[in-house]
């Protein structure tokens, strides 16, 4: 039964310190992460549907600069809702 209240007690409060939320930084680099992943992507689609370098690292850099933003103010946003935590 200790034992039990023990187990109980840890869940509650790692459930409480994730349900803080996060930093900005780590929102920072979580876009930036992904970002690259994402642009990558978008650099070889592109290359492969116009078979230029030039076209498809022009579009690549847009699609980076605007999607990290873009996700940066959806993870803030997100971290303020409470629902779910």
């Amino acid at each position: 039964m200790i034992e039990q209240m023990l187990l109980k007690s840890k869940e509650k409060s790692t459930y409480q310190e994730d349900s803080v939320g996060e930093k900005p930084i780590r929102s920072v680099a979580k876009a930036l992460s992904w970002r690259i992943v994402g642009t990558l992507d978008t650099l070889v689609v592109s290359y492969i549907l116009t078979g230029r370098i030039s076209l498809a690292a022009s579009i690549a850099s847009i699609d980076f600069i605007t999607k990290l933003i873009l996700y940066f103010f959806h993870e803030r946003i997100w971290n303020v809702i409470k629902w779910g935590k």
